[in-house]
C-alpha cells in the first residue's frame, strides 16, 4: 500500500525582477515585473508504507519544496499529491496530526522553554495519552540519552543536542509519515552515528514511512535501500541505492602532497593516476580490488610524500555521471 503518492508534482513560485539601480528599485515599486520561477517540475513517485527512501539533490534542486508541498505547508502550482490518501494542503489539520517533520536549520520547539516543557505541550497539542507519553518519553531518552538535556532551554543546546530534541518532538506523538530535511547536517560523526542509528530502529520498530533528504550519501547508504535524484527541479533517478553504490561508491581517490613530481610510479592493481601536477598526486583506486592503506604505503614506499587526504564521492559527481547514462543497463 502506498502512504505517499505523487503524481506530476508542479510548483513555480513568481519573483520579482527588478532592474538595477535606484531607477529599477522605484520602477519595481510602482510597475513590478515578475517572472516564474519552476522549483519542482513535473515530479511523479510513490513510498509504500514503512518505506525509508532517500530523496536527495544539489542545493535548489526542489528538495525542500516538494517536502513543505508534502507536509501541506505550500500548495501544488499543479499536479497531485496523497498523503494516507488524504490531500495535504485541503486537509492539512487531519494530516498534520499523523505526519511529523524535521527541518535541520529550523526548530518546532519554544526557544526560550525548557525542553521537557516544550515536549509536554507538544503532548497536550496532540492529546497524547499520558501513560503512553511517559512510557514513549522513557524510550527516546534511553535511545537518544536525552535525560541530561530535558531541563535546559532549546537556546542553550549545542546543534547536536538539539537535533536529538528535534528527533523526540517530531517521532512523540507517533506519526505515520515523517518527513526529515537534513537531519545530520553539521554534526560530528559520534552524534550523527547515533542519530542514524535510531532512525533505523524506529523506521523498523514502527513502521514509520520516512523521506529523507541529505546531502550526506553517507545517511543515504547507512538508512535507505532507494533513493529518489531531484535536479533543478526535475526528476532524474529513481531506483536503488545499490546501483549508486556499485558504480560510484567502490571508488576513491587519494591526494598526495609531494616535494617533487615523481618520474615513475609501479601502481598497484585497481589503482590509477588520475592528475599530476608539480606538488601533487591524485590517484584513484577501486577499493574492492585495493584498501586505502595499501594504496598510500605502496607509493610512500616508492616517494617521499608531505602529506595525503581521502576523497569519497560526492553527490555532484553522481548526478554529472546520471545526467551522462552511466547508470543505464545496470542491475540493481
Amino acid at each position: 500500500m502506498n502512504a505517499i503518492h505523487v503524481t506530476n508534482l508542479t510548483k513555480v513560485f513568481r519573483v520579482m525582477q527588478k532592474e538595477p539601480g535606484m531607477g529599477g528599485a522605484v520602477k519595481a515599486l510602482f510597475v513590478p515585473k515578475y517572472v516564474p520561477k519552476v522549483a519542482v517540475d513535473q515530479v511523479s513517485f510513490d513510498v509504500q508504507t514503512g518505506e525509508m527512501v532517500g530523496y536527495i539533490g544539489l542545493n535548489g534542486a526542489g528538495k525542500s519544496t516538494t517536502i513543505k508541498m508534502l507536509s501541506g505547508i505550500l500548495v501544488p502550482t499543479s499536479g497531485e499529491v496523497q498523503v494516507l490518501g488524504r490531500d495535504p494542503y485541503r486537509e492539512r489539520v487531519a494530516n498534520a496530526r499523523e505526519i511529523g517533520v524535521v527541518f535541520g536549520q529550523r526548530t518546532q520547539m519554544w526557544w526560550d522553554l525548557a525542553f521537557i516543557e516544550s515536549l509536554n505541550l507538544i503532548g497536550r497539542i496532540y492529546d497524547i495519552q499520558p501513560a503512553r507519553y511517559k512510557e514513549l518519553l522513557d524510550r527516546f531518552a534511553k535511545e537518544l540519552e536525552i535525560n541530561e538535556l530535558l531541563n535546559i532551554p532549546i537556546r542553550n543546546m549545542s546543534l547536536g543536542q538539539r537535533m536529538r530534541a528535534e528527533l523526540v518532538a517530531t517521532l512523540i506523538h507517533e506519526p505515520r509519515v515523517t518527513y526529515l530535511d537534513e537531519p545530520t547536517i553539521g554534526l560530528d560523526l559520534i552524534v550523527k552515528e547515533r542519530i542514524r542509528e535510531f532512525i533505523k530502529e524506529e523506521n523498523h520498530n514502527s513502521g514509520n514511512t520516512i523521506i529523507l533528504t541529505t546531502h550526506d550519501l553517507g545517511d543515504i547508504e547507512e538508512l535507505c535501500s532507494r533513493v529518489i535524484i531531484i535536479d533543478k527541479g526535475k526528476l532524474i533517478y529513481d531506483g536503488s541505492i545499490n546501483k549508486i553504490k556499485a558504480r560510484f561508491g567502490k571508488v576513491r581517490e587519494v591526494i598526495f602532497e609531494v616535494p617533487h613530481p615523481p618520474e615513475i610510479l609501479d601502481l598497484p592493481a585497481g589503482a590509477e593516476i588520475l592528475s599530476q601536477e608539480a606538488n601533487r598526486l591524485i590517484l584513484r583506486f577501486d577499493k574492492s580490488v585495493i584498501t586505502a592503506s595499501q594504496v598510500v604505503s605502496t607509493i610512500m614506499n616508492q616517494i617521499e610524500v608531505n602529506d595525503f587526504s581521502l576523497s569519497e564521492p560526492n553527490l555532484a559527481t553522481v548526478i554529472k555521471h546520471i545526467y551522462k547514462g552511466e547508470l543505464n543497463g545496470q542491475e540493481d
